[in-house]
């Protein structure tokens, strides 16, 4: 009896980045032999996205391949590069592709990720950019070179974590931004406007035109992007306009499948989707937690903990169970803001250090600690981990 004993048409997973990647890893890692093949709309290795908003656009690395070429020999993974899905039949259990081939599969896996959100009403101009991809990332590089040997700046829309990072990194190749979001502060949909408070104090430390409360309403030029003109009647010249206002669940190839979707694809405590022999994970899949509440999260380090759950509920194995707090950050200048547990911007904030840089906050909701944001604090932030798990009352942190 093998591993991989009823699985003669092998699993198949669609993605090219870290969900993709650390499924194939914990499927041979479980001692699966079966075929295994990663199916990706990009023609590159499958490859870590947080480093384009920052090393690989400010020119410190130049790819983030998650492994060699060699280790997908070494592991028997197929890899089809640039072959995107565009169809799904369950019953079938067949993906189709772009180039019109067919795929059979035992088992499949869903790990498409996200696509960037555009502003439909922006004119189609050069110099209108999005960043998600390596090839987005690279176009963004040589772009913002050639704004700061002509003094020329920089428009980011929207203040998430994605466009402070792109301004931050913007800032750190010498290229004038103004950073411009409709909430009162930068992150104030996620951390609440104390915290965002402290970002925009950050970037402003740094140069950036920080303009909240204000959005876009137009965008010039003559084939080349050359003004914004924003709500309040300002208007900015610019020669590259950065859109970072989110994404949404990649899930358009979905349409007609039956699988469930509602702002990702639906799936249980385990990642099985409504459909027999499909699973998801990563920031396209939401998952069913221990209440029974659905959530779709958006942190790196989320993924290995659903792929170590995923694989050996695929391969009819003991699952296993801990207790995983989220934990996500974010390098902004010089300073790693770093997240743990779940704060709501509408929780209440306890900012217990502010230098006027680096800063710690406890984020508290029905008496107890629910979360800890720390900007520039790392071991401060890591230490309260444990009492983030046990719910601890907040007046034993600030005792």
């Amino acid at each position: 009896m093998t591993s991989s004993e009823g699985f003669n048409k092998g699993i198949v997973i669609v993605g090219g980045g870290l969900a993709a990647a650390r499924t194939a890893e914990q499927l041979r890692r479980a001692e699966y032999d079966g075929p295994i093949i990663i199916v990706s709309d990009e023609v590159h290795l499958p490859y870590d996205r947080p480093p384009l908003s920052k090393e690989v656009l400010r020119s410190e690395i130049d790819d983030t391949f998650l492994k060699p070429r060699e280790w997908y020999d070494e592991k028997d993974i197929t890899l089809r590069l640039g072959a995107a899905a565009t169809g799904l039949d369950t019953v079938a259990k067949t993906v189709t592709l772009a180039d019109g081939t067919s795929l059979d599969y035992d088992e499949l896996v869903i790990a498409t990720g996200l696509v960037p959100r555009r502003i439909p009403s922006f004119p189609d101009l050069d110099g209108i950019r999005v960043l998600r991809s390596f090839d987005e990332c690279m176009a963004l590089r040589t772009h913002a070179s050639s704004l700061k040997e002509a003094s020329n700046k920089a428009v980011v829309v929207g203040a998430g974590f994605i466009g402070c990072e792109v301004a931050a990194s913007l800032r750190g190749l010498g290229v004038d931004v103004v950073l411009v979001e409709p909430q009162p502060t930068p992150l104030a949909s996620v951390l609440g406007e104390q915290i965002g408070g402290l970002v925009t104090r950050l970037h402003r430390d740094e140069g950036v035109d920080v303009r909240t409360g204000i959005g876009v309403a137009e965008v010039r030029g003559d084939g080349h992007v050359e003004t914004v003109v924003l709500s309040d009647g300002a208007e900015v010249s610019a020669d590259l306009v950065v859109v970072g206002i989110g994404s949404h669940p990649a899930t358009d190839w979905l349409a007609g499948t039956g699988i469930e979707v509602d702002n990702g694809v639906i799936c249980d405590e385990a990642g099985r989707t409504s459909a027999p022999n499909v699973w998801a994970l990563g920031d396209v899949a939401s998952w069913r937690d221990a209440t029974g509440h659905q959530a779709r999260v958006e942190h790196w380090s989320n993924v290995a903990d659903q792929a170590r759950v995923v694989v050996p509920a695929m391969l009819d194995r003991e699952v296993p169970s801990a207790v995983v707090v989220p934990y996500f950050w974010s390098d902004q200048y010089d300073v790693k803001i770093q997240c743990l547990g779940e704060p709501e911007a509408t929780d209440t904030v306890h900012i217990v250090e502010d230098d006027g840089r680096k800063f710690l906050a406890y984020y508290e909701r029905d008496g107890v600690l629910v979360g800890v944001v720390g900007g520039g604090m790392p071991g401060k932030v890591m230490k309260v981990r444990a009492k983030v798990a046990a719910a601890v009352p907040i007046a034993e942190m600030l005792g």
